[in-house]
């Protein structure tokens, strides 16, 4: 008989958020900016606990009352600008195995500022994840700008496309394809997290998601943007 895979799934959301002053907690079209993410990772029925990681008490009790659980704070010394989300994302998977007494096998992250995902994004993740046995899984969309062909740097003085090709591509079609990171999915297995800092190995899965489900909510801008197209979605808009 098959083993079943247990599943953690974590929501990382601190209380300080400079381009978007309480983004996790600010209303979107009727509810919470976090709520979207919560709800999609319950909806998905992949885990046996969707955890939230925060320093603020007032994300924590906000984000249970939307179905999610917490049975840790997260330390001040990984609330800061300064603190890279991986290990974060570590400490919560460790402290909800303290917590829960059992090892998972497969760690979901997902990103709560990118509420245009769908749960068939997740899923769709997920199921590829396994499919090629991969000891993690990023998130990605096409790239607007290519550094084979449209996207250039300055080095000493000089302006040169990023990436030189033997034969430089005349028409952006014949470019590699290449793709913008959206963070809105990380999957690791549980060794994979637990021992390397690197996401990039040979076995490494790309799952491709459209633009349209990409954004990630960093400014003011941003907000706007996945305002409007969650509006629309919904057939709230009127041009």
């Amino acid at each position: 008989m098959k083993k079943r895979v247990k599943n953690l799934c974590t929501i990382c959301m601190r209380g300080g958020s400079k381009g978007v002053p309480n983004k996790n907690m600010r209303e979107l079209h009727g509810k919470p900016l976090m709520a979207y993410t919560i709800e999609q990772a319950l909806q998905s029925e992949l885990f046996e606990h969707v955890v939230v990681s925060s320093d603020s008490l007032k994300i924590i009790e906000m984000a249970k009352s939307f179905g999610a659980e917490a049975c840790f704070v997260r330390p001040a010394d990984l609330a800061t600008d300064e603190a890279s989300k991986l290990p974060v994302i570590r400490h919560a998977f460790i402290e909800s195995e303290r917590h829960y007494g059992q090892q998972f096998d497969v760690l979901v992250d997902l990103d709560v500022t990118s509420p245009l995902r769908l749960v068939q994004d997740i899923s769709g993740a997920y199921d590829q994840f396994q499919e090629e046995d991969a000891d993690m899984l990023i998130t990605a969309s096409p790239a607007r700008r290519n550094p084979y062909f449209n996207m250039v740097e300055k080095v000493d003085g000089r302006v040169d496309i990023v990436k030189q090709m033997e034969n430089p591509p005349v028409r952006r079609q014949d470019a590699p394809q290449v793709y913008d990171m959206n963070a809105s999915i990380y999957i690791w297995k549980r060794n994979a997290l637990l021992s390397s800092d690197n996401l990039f190995t040979e076995k490494t899965s790309l799952f491709i998601m459209p633009e349209e489900r990409s954004v990630d909510i960093d400014t003011a801008l941003d907000w706007d943007f996945v305002e409007f197209v969650l509006g629309k979605r919904m057939g709230r808009h009127h041009v």
